[in-house]
C-alpha cells in the first residue's frame, strides 16, 4: 500500500510541477510581467496599460492574447473599452511575492 501512496503523491506533484512551470513561463516575460503586476492592482482598460507601460499597441495586445489564452487574465467588455483583470489567484499571490521581494523599498 505504500507504494501506491508513493506513486499517487508522485502523480500529483507532477501535475502541481506542470502548472507551476506553466505559470512561471507566463511570468518569465517581462512585457507580461509589467502587464500583470499593474493588474494586480485592479482592473484596467487597453488604453490604461498601455499609458502606464508605454508600450506600443502591437506589443500590447500580442501579450495580452497570451495572457488570455492561457488562462491568466479576464477581460470586460464595456462599449467599445475591453477591461482585463488577474484571474488566476495563484498568479497573483506570485506576484504579491515578486512584489515583496524585488519591488519593495527597504
Amino acid at each position: 500500500m505504500h507504494d501506491n501512496d508513493t506513486m499517487l503523491d508522485l502523480a500529483q506533484l507532477r501535475a502541481v510541477a506542470g502548472e507551476a512551470t506553466a505559470a512561471l513561463r507566463v511570468l518569465a516575460n517581462e512585457d507580461r510581467l509589467l502587464l500583470l503586476c499593474q493588474l494586480s492592482q485592479g482592473e484596467k482598460s487597453v488604453g490604461e496599460l498601455e499609458e502606464l507601460l508605454d508600450l506600443r499597441q502591437p506589443t500590447l495586445s500580442q501579450q495580452l492574447g497570451v495572457l488570455r489564452t492561457e488562462g491568466v487574465v479576464n477581460t470586460r467588455r464595456d462599449g467599445k473599452r475591453i477591461y482585463y483583470s488577474v484571474a488566476d489567484q495563484k498568479v497573483l499571490a506570485l506576484l504579491n511575492t515578486l512584489y515583496a521581494l524585488y519591488c519593495r523599498k527597504e
